[in-house]
């Protein structure tokens, strides 16, 4: 007889041994160990054979789980415990990316947050009402329909913004706002599912849920904003580095479960928590203790996300399942653009952010969970919405990855642009304007280029996308101007080819490159000077004809580099100051 006990690590390798000797079954618990093995094997050859396609890893996560779930080779019959594990990677993928934000930070996005985010889910939920009702769906069940539409998928959506470095970007900055604003949206929507099936709940118990709910997420708040930074502090002081990582992963998790508390979802909780502590000293500490253990679990989720796609009923419900998909898409994707046109961004930001949201998202599984007992939509149609979900998620990062040469084909096309109303305003045509600098991008750094031009007394505009930083740009005294440097009639209308400089400081890599490439067609000889967070982007940036490239990867590593030599010299004269004469 073979006693386990699972907190020895030997006894686990003792148990397999004697199991397989014995020939009896394996514990529950080796069965777990196999599927995780099955999938984190698969998950290896899937994604590193599809990456060298040029398919996007988390595509190839949701590959890998469609491939060795039940449904398909049935190499991992039990999805549970798979799925257990994929909730701890929400958790954990969330938190992560509050870090690489802020809370100060996020409230730059306030237009994003509710501007963005309530016409997007507004539009989204009336526009299928209507055309859902036009099929012959009930009016309740069109409403529920559209709540189900109006949410995009937070995890796949803010891995691949982290992933390629555009949080910051003006889509992504768009992208973030109305993802917040869905996920708030969430705890309303689910305890208005009896009021749209017809049946118990109020508007008044409604409202009072939801206020209760917007208590406790207040009070949670407060309360980590004033008790994490001094728990993390007294922690810290220990010097253990094993003791504040679980600090970090208690933050993390009690957050989260604090707030779902309140019918918040444990992925927002999350998010929220890793705000909090991204407002400390202890955020970078904090970041490189998580990212092995987020990277690990958030690719669980996508791959039980694969598992839940049947391969045989996407085959049997192809026409109907494709239609449903194509209608789904393609309206989310003119809505959200509307949205960004609506603010005045630019068509190109426009159509980065429909194609990174027009997808259908995880918490939508939640909506369809709460609803199936009252039945609010028929069988049939649940289960197509189903498989649409997770094919839209499967979608998105080929879509996003398509997305650029998209905008920067519709951008090309004067005409669109004004049809559109997308062209931001210029500057005074008949304001006289040469042998200026252009400086792109009203950023940390855009505020010291425009500093130190004004001290050498040469005149100079700024061009932003944000109308918050143009607005601050313009109350420093600073000619600012609403517009998108990679559209080569806004660069006219700045001057482009008159002008002695441009600097371009914007946070999006791929638009540096654009712009980089549109001011060269214009003037030829012009100098310009870009900025790229990594050496790796060196390289096409020149070639598309920037005079200079500064990395902050590089500029950086100069900097350690020279106060590594201070502190190096400055210890050895004190050395040879102190040591005895002979």
């Amino acid at each position: 007889m073979i006693i386990w006990i699972p907190c020895l690590p030997g006894s686990l390798a003792f148990a397999i041994c004697a199991a397989t000797l014995s020939g009896t079954k394996p514990v529950p618990e080796i069965d777990f160990l196999k599927d995780l093995v099955i999938v984190l094997g698969a998950a290896i050859v899937v994604v590193t054979a599809l990456r060298r396609a040029g398919v996007p890893s988390i595509a190839g996560f949701i590959l890998t789980g469609a491939l060795v779930g039940p449904t398909a080779l049935g190499l991992v019959d039990d999805t549970h415990q798979v799925e257990v594990l994929a909730e701890i990677g929400i958790v954990l993928l969330l938190f992560g990316i509050g870090l690489e934000l802020s809370l100060d930070r996020l409230r730059r996005f306030w237009r994003a947050v509710l501007l963005g985010g309530g016409i997007q889910v507004t539009l989204t939920v009336a526009c299928t009402a209507v055309v859902a009702n036009w099929f012959g769906l009930a009016p309740g069940p069109a409403i529920f329909l559209g709540c189900v539409v109006a949410i995009s998928s937070t995890a796949v959506v803010l891995r691949g913004l982290s992933t390629r470095g555009e949080l910051e970007a003006p889509h992504g900055r768009l992208a973030v706002g109305m993802l917040v604003f869905q996920d708030l949206c969430v705890v309303p929507m689910i305890l208005a599912v009896p009021i749209l099936a017809g049946g118990g709940g109020t508007v008044r118990e409604i409202l009072l849920a939801a206020g209760t709910a917007l208590a406790i997420l207040a009070g949670v708040l407060v309360a980590a904003r004033y008790l994490v930074p001094r728990l993390l502090a007294f922690v810290a002081r220990t010097r253990q580095r094993d003791i504040f990582i679980l600090a970090v992963f208690l933050v993390c998790f009690g957050i989260a479960w604090a707030l779902s508390l309140a019918g918040i979802s444990l992925a927002l909780g999350a998010f929220l928590a890793g705000l909090i502590v991204a407002g400390s000293e202890f955020r970078h500490q904090a970041m490189s203790d998580l990212i092995p253990a987020r990277e690990v679990f958030a690719s669980l989720f996508f791959v039980s996300v694969g598992m839940l796609l049947d391969v045989s009923d996407v085959l049997e419900h192809l026409a109907s399942t494709v239609g449903l998909l194509g209608i789904i898409l393609a309206g989310k994707f003119a809505i959200i653009l509307g949205t960004a046109l609506i603010l005045r961004m630019p068509l190109r930001v426009g159509i980065l952010s429909a194609a990174t949201l027009c997808q259908i998202g995880e918490f939508s599984f939640v909506l369809l969970n709460t609803a199936s007992d009252l039945e609010l939509l028929d069988a049939t149609l649940s289960h197509n919405l189903l498989l649409a979900i997770i094919l839209s998620m499967l979608l998105t990062p080929v879509g996003a990855a398509l997305a650029p040469k998209l905008a920067l084909s519709a951008a090309r096309v004067p005409w669109l642009n004004r049809v559109l109303d997308a062209e931001p305003p210029g500057v005074d045509v008949h304001e006289p304007h040469s042998g200026h600098v252009i400086i792109a991008g009203y950023g940390l750094t855009g505020r010291e280029v425009c500093r130190a031009v004004r001290d050498t007394g040469v005149p100079s505009i700024v061009v932003d996308v944000n109308a918050d930083n143009v607005r601050v740009a313009k109350s420093a005294g600073n000619r600012a101007v609403l517009g998108d440097i990679t559209q080569q009639e806004v660069l006219k209308t700045l001057g482009c080819k008159d002008a002695r400089l441009v600097v371009i400081s914007i946070n999006d890599a791929r638009a540096t490159e654009l712009a980089v490439g549109a001011i060269r067609k214009i003037a030829p000889d012009l100098t310009i000077i870009a900025r790229a967070w990594y050496d790796i982007d060196k390289n096409s940036l020149y070639v598309a004809g920037a005079t200079e490239v500064i990395t902050a990867e590089n500029t950086a590593s100069g900097v350690i580099v020279r106060s590594m030599i201070t502190a190096l010299h400055s210890a050895k004269t004190e050395t040879q100051n102190t040591s005895p004469v002979h």
